[in-house]
Parts: C-alpha cells; structure tokens; sequence
C-alpha cells in the first residue's frame, strides 16, 4: 500500500500538480468510452489507489490504440510501481527528458480537459450567430490544446464533442513565414485534402484554412498553409506544442470530425483561450450587435449620408481606399440617388479572439436604387469605439 500511495502522489500531486479536489470532481457524461474517458478513470483509480483496476484501464486504451506513446509511459510507472516507489510520473531511465517531458504535459492537457464542466452551461463568446447552412462550427484553445465542435441550432450553438489537439510549437499569434506558431482569429475550411494525395506525416487527411483573412493581411501578417490534419501512421497523438503551426488531430478525431465540415462554409475560430459565457450574456451581446447592423441599413436607406457614415470609424479601409477616399465616394454617390432599397439575409456574426473588441459579419446582401441594382455577398468588421460600434473593414465575402 506504501508503494501505491508513493506512485499515487508523485503521479498525480507531484509530477502533473493536480490537486486532490480536481479529481474529486464530478466528470462530464459522455457518449463512448474515449480515449480521454479511459486515461481520466485510470488516473483517478491511481489517486484512490487502486493500480490494478488503473492497470486494466490503460491496458484496454493500448488494445484500442496501440500507438499511444503517453498510455505505454503510464503503463511502465504502473508496472514500476508493483515493486519500487516512483519519485516522478514518467520513470523512464534512459528516456529524452524532452519526450518525457511532451508526454507529461500530454497528459495533463487531457486530464483538464476530462475534468472541465465548463461546456455544460456556457458558449465560447465568439459563435454570435452562424448562418442556417453553416451545420458546424470549430473553436480552438490553443492554451489549453483542445478543439471545440459546436452544432448550429437555428443560429445557436449546441456543443457536440471536444478533441486533444497540437498546436504550433511557436506558440499563438502567428505574424510570418516560418514563425512556427498557430494564428489567432476568424477563419474558416477552404479545401478537403485525401490521404491519398499526401505523404503519411499528414494522417488520414488534410483540410486547409482561410489563414490570411482580411485582417491578418492589413495587419502585414504573413505565411500560408496552416492546416487541421491528422498524424502519421505511427504516432497515435503528439504533443501540445509540436506543430509548424498547424491544428494537429488524432486520425480517428480527424476521420469523426471530417463529415462535418463544410468546404467554404465551417468557421474555425482559433483562440489564445477560449472566453466562455452564459447563455443570457450570449443572447445580449448578439442582440447588440444585430440592432447596431439594422441602424446601418436603416440609415443608409434613409439618404441621410452624414448619419450613415457615422457608423464607419476613421481607420476604416476597404480594398484600397481609406477613410478619407471612402467618405467622399460615397458622398458623390448617394447624391445621385433618389431612393435606395437594402436587404440583407444569410447572416453570421463571429467574435475575433483577442484583446480588440472585433466581430466579423458576414451577409448576404441586396441592393436596389433609382439607377443601380446588385446582389453580393459581403463582410464586414465591426470593433468597438468609445462603446459604440463602428465598420472599420467592409469589402467582397
């Protein structure tokens, strides 16, 4: 029993500095018996003290996925411990301190995403609205290496499932070619890429990303091919920080989360953290917004073009003009205008993570006037300004 409690506490207090009371806590119901649910009841039948039924747990995971580097590491402290007190999780000899130390904060990615309530009664902040087509929606937290699915129930998010991930070893906020690091913002799949057509490092496939949007490229942010994939044939996961900046999946996560990702139209929102709200708190900020949107349209209906440009802020540009440029093209050509007519349909509205209070509003919209008519679909970002919400990029969806 000695030896027991020994590998017990540097296992779980010492070596992943988890408190007895996290393992306490109740764990969120799920629908299979997954990876996570499997490596979580073996550690908290460690903590209890109960290795051979931890033995069992982390012998069955191996069966299932008998790639599974971070399962054969607990599976040697477990066998360790049948005979000498272990001083640290991961009691390897001869092992590289690096990998140990990858597989160690592996584990502790995946037993605080096993415990988490958070999903339960609270959205990520940055689904405001998604439009009807759009089935799904992605949020990444890049912190703490988990990936969000969320289905879309008229326009509210309902969670599905959340997945272990790896991100860029560089960290967040990607900024150039090379940086290794994975980017924070608003983004969505652009393409499906078959095993097939890629080498094994990739997995059981590939789905690129819209990375530079609108705004990392008026911010000079550069690089291209940031990708969610899967693993090689080898390697049943990797570790949180171990990516060029891609979103990295198991394959079997990759293959469950593929047919539900739309080509053009799956938001993939990646975050630093993800913020959480209530459902009231959720429902006001939407609310907001899509009233400030309709003040938008109603205004420049009304050809009162001093009142609707009083919803564009003075760093507004679009495509190659600033706010200067734009002011005075669209005084030249609201005065030729008797009437104009606005409708506006297909809405989706998502938060851009980070410090700056950013919404990207995407549309359909439909304009008719005296001398012109034009149907296009168009986006917009609104940042907040002196508590007020303003346009400071509009252009071509």
């Amino acid at each position: 029993m000695q030896l027991r409690r020994a590998f017990s506490n540097s296992l779980i207090a010492g070596a992943l500095g988890l408190a007895s009371v996290f393992f306490l806590s109740t764990a969120p119901a799920r629908a299979d018996q997954s990876t996570d649910d499997l490596l979580g009841k073996a550690f908290e039948e460690i903590e209890s003290n109960r290795l051979d039924q931890a033995f069992n747990h982390i012998e069955a995971l191996l069966r299932a996925k008998p790639n599974f580097r971070l399962a054969y590491l607990i599976k040697g402290d477990l066998l360790l411990a049948r005979g000498r007190a272990l001083k640290t999780f991961g009691n390897a000899p001869h092992g590289p301190s690096e990998q140990l130390d990858d597989l160690r904060a592996e584990a502790l990615a995946r037993l605080h995403a096993y415990r988490d309530l958070t999903t339960r009664d609270r959205v990520p902040r940055y689904l405001m609205q998604m439009r009807e087509d759009q089935r799904y929606a992605i949020v990444v937290d890049n912190k703490r290496s988990r990936l969000y699915l969320y289905q879309n129930e008229n326009g509210r998010p309902r969670f599905v499932a959340d997945y272990y991930i790896s991100t860029g070893k560089g960290g967040g906020e990607k900024t150039r070619e090379g940086d290794e690091k994975t980017p924070v913002g608003v983004y969505h799949v652009t393409a499906s890429l078959p095993k097939n057509k890629l080498s094994d490092f990739y997995g059981s496939g590939a789905f690129p990303i819209s990375y530079p949007n609108e705004w990392d490229k008026r911010h000079g942010r550069k690089g291209h091919g940031i990708w969610l994939h899967g693993t090689p044939s080898d390697t049943y996961s990797r570790a949180p920080r171990a990516s060029n900046g891609c979103v990295v999946l198991a394959n079997a996560d990759l293959d469950a989360l593929s047919n539900k990702l739309q080509i053009g139209l799956t938001p993939v929102i990646i975050s630093e953290q993800v913020e959480w709200l209530s459902l009231d708190d959720w429902d006001a900020e939407r609310n907001a917004l899509n009233a400030e949107i309709e003040r938008w349209r109603n205004d420049w209906e009304s050809l009162d073009t001093e009142r609707y440009l009083t919803h564009y802020s003075k760093r507004f540009s679009a495509d190659r003009e600033n706010y200067s440029d734009w002011v005075r093209r669209k005084r030249q050509v609201n005065s030729g205008k008797s009437w104009i007519k606005l409708n506006l349909s297909n809405f989706s509205m998502f938060r851009n993570p980070g410090k700056d209070e950013l919404v990207v509003v995407t549309f359909d919209q439909n304009y008719r006037s005296n001398n012109l008519s034009n149907s296009m679909k168009k986006r917009q970002y609104w940042t907040k300004e002196g508590g007020k919400w303003r346009i400071v990029y509009e252009g071509a969806a």
